[in-house]
């Protein structure tokens, strides 16, 4: 058994700490466990690593971490690189310091420098310092919103947006041809600093930071007058968002913040929620407790690298507060950022909005109704990055806003990854501008509705953990490719895209075009009445999701609507 000969390897090894080994030794009895820990390497993806601490080749720890590292170091010597650096960040996360260390320190092995944040600091912060500091590329050690036994590495380009073609699949290719683990470089922290190859990133690049998403208020007028009428409840969930959110929204003006003190302060562990995703209501439990103690209007929560905002905002009417998706808050967020853009400066000729392909379609609407070009792109932020550097480089297209349902979008071009913190400051200017025409956030999210339709989308995800749940994610995305429907429950399907074939089928006439996006495992389905629903595997955990969405007359008749589908799409699944 080839796993048992990788495990006996690390045992015997001189390359590899004692510690490393007495933790191999403790599981000596468990052939199942090491099974899953050698019976591959952690795979090196699009968009980095991401995977359970502990010893092994399928585990986060120090070696895997080299790993990846000298492979990326690997291609930025080919291209030539190497004298731009590398910038460097890591969240809360239980061994996030060391990883980030042990990564700095080989790059500067192979004569690369790293920039180093002297602490945790939020995923946008890192996007922002690879473009500040001109950096080659940039890494950030987070494992974003996944339980505490997560961490991960992310890989970032010279545009500050995580790697896309040709890049991701050179790097990959690089990592793979690492296979004798002692060959890879490393060096002593003393002697990388004594000869400037490891660099530490000073609070100056922070101060920059906050100056340019202060930039982006529209509406400063509003939150001078109105600020002080606004509660704003906020958790960081123990990750990076407790100093730059807070620092923004108190230099705006935000006088009333409430932090969450459980969740406050940096806590790998997550000990108070366990599952730090705002897309949880579970993680909102302390939040929404002090909400109504203190009355607030705004309820919010980033996950641990802030790069996804959660929220909820009360219905004055009810009292009761309601939770925003993805999907709801970021068309929120596009409804207020192009109608005030519209109102001071005109909507530019060329100007975009774009989505993912699992989107909301509201926003498809909303662009329309401004007269903005709307751009679907493959699930990922990414590719929104991806857009945004095609604008520069031909100098046709204005970056208008960019979201993706899963909690995340973007306001300005400083970054190009999500910016939970931006999110956070726009969301309470807009807020505060709602409150000057006498309507609450969620007063302006009905409007919205009223104008455009009940769109409500939703998700199903399924988590297949370990080689068995591989191959179900895979069997299951066969069988729907070789046996499309014809029909989702009382929904006839109208066309069917197949991000693999790249083939866009019209099911009535037979026709089929180019879905002109790259090739992806993903399985989209065009319904009559703007009904969709799209399965893919999750890019990040052992998971296979359905998105779906439909439209109702009101409130109430997309939820039941929305409740109905969704027991049809489940069976897609088998």
């Amino acid at each position: 058994m080839e796993y048992r000969k990788t495990y006996e390897d690390w045992l015997n090894s001189e390359y590899f700490d004692e510690e490393t080994k007495a933790e191999l030794r403790s599981i000596a009895d468990d052939d199942n466990e090491i099974k899953e820990r050698f019976y591959t390497d952690l795979v090196f993806g699009t968009a980095g690593l991401r995977g359970i601490i502990g010893a092994g080749t399928n585990r986060m720890n120090i070696y895997t971490v080299r790993k990846a590292t000298q492979g990326l170091a690997n291609y930025i010597l080919e291209v030539g690189a190497a004298d731009r650096g590398v910038a460097i960040a890591y969240d809360s996360r239980n061994m996030s310091p060391e990883f980030a260390d042990e990564a700095a320190l080989c790059l500067n092995a192979n004569g690369i420098k790293a920039y180093v944040y002297d602490s945790l600091r939020a995923t946008p912060q890192l996007s922002y310092a690879v473009r500040e500091l001109n950096c080659i590329a940039g890494i950030n050690i987070t494992a974003s919103h996944n339980p505490a036994e997560y961490n991960g590495y992310k890989v970032y380009w010279e545009d500050g947006a995580q790697i896309t073609p040709p890049h991701d699949e050179n790097i990959m290719d690089r990592v793979k041809a690492v296979v004798d683990w002692a060959a890879v470089k490393t060096m002593n922290k003393e002697d990388a600093v004594s000869k400037g190859l490891y660099n530490i990133i000073d609070t100056s690049l922070d101060d920059k930071y906050m100056e340019t998403l202060k930039a982006l208020v529209l509406r400063q007028d509003c939150i001078d007058e109105y600020s002080k009428d606004i509660k704003i409840v906020y958790s960081p969930l123990n990750g990076t968002g407790n100093i730059p959110v807070r620092r923004v929204l108190k230099e705006l003006g935000f006088e009333n913040v409430y932090v969450v003190k459980e969740q406050e302060m940096p806590d790998g562990n997550f000990t108070t929620v366990g599952y730090p995703n705002p897309e949880s209501k579970a993680a909102f439990k302390m939040a929404l407790d002090l909400a109504k103690e203190k009355d607030a209007d705004l309820v919010l929560a980033t996950d641990p690298d802030a790069d996804r905002l959660g929220v909820y905002a009360k219905d004055t009417k009810t009292g009761e507060y309601m939770a925003l998706t993805g999907n709801m808050s970021g068309s929120l967020l596009a409804e207020y950022e192009l109608s005030q853009v519209a109102a001071s400066r005109g909507i530019p000729s060329d100007g975009a909005v774009i989505k993912t392909i699992v989107t909301s379609n509201l926003v498809d609407e909303i662009a329309k109704a401004y007269n903005v070009k709307l751009i679907e792109v493959l699930t990922g932020f990414k590719y929104i990055g991806q857009q945004i550097l095609g604008f520069e480089k031909s100098g046709v297209g204005e970056y208008l806003f960019g979201f993706e349902e899963s909690y995340g979008c973007l306001i300005g071009t400083h970054a190009r990854d999500k910016d939970a913190i931006v999110a956070t400051m726009a969301l309470c200017e807009a807020a505060a501008y709602y409150k000057s025409q006498g309507k609450t956030l969620w007063d302006a999210m009905v409007d919205m509705y009223e104008k455009y339709g009940y769109y409500v989308d939703d998700i199903i995800s399924i988590t297949l953990s370990g080689i068995e749940g591989l191959e179900k994610i895979q069997t299951i995305l066969n069988n729907l490719r070789e046996n499309p429907p014809s029909r989702i429950g009382k929904y006839e399907v109208l066309k069917a895209r197949d991000y693999q074939l790249d083939v866009i089928k019209d099911l009535k006439t037979g026709e089929t075009t180019t879905t002109g996006l790259p090739k992806s495992n993903v399985l989209y389905y065009e319904c009559e009445g703007n009904v969709w629903a799209c399965v893919r595997p999750s890019g990040t955990e052992p998971k296979i999701k359905v998105y779906f969405g439909v439209v109702g007359s009101s409130i109430e008749d997309a939820n039941k609507l929305s409740a109905e589908f969704k027991e049809e799409v489940e069976k897609l699944l088998g």
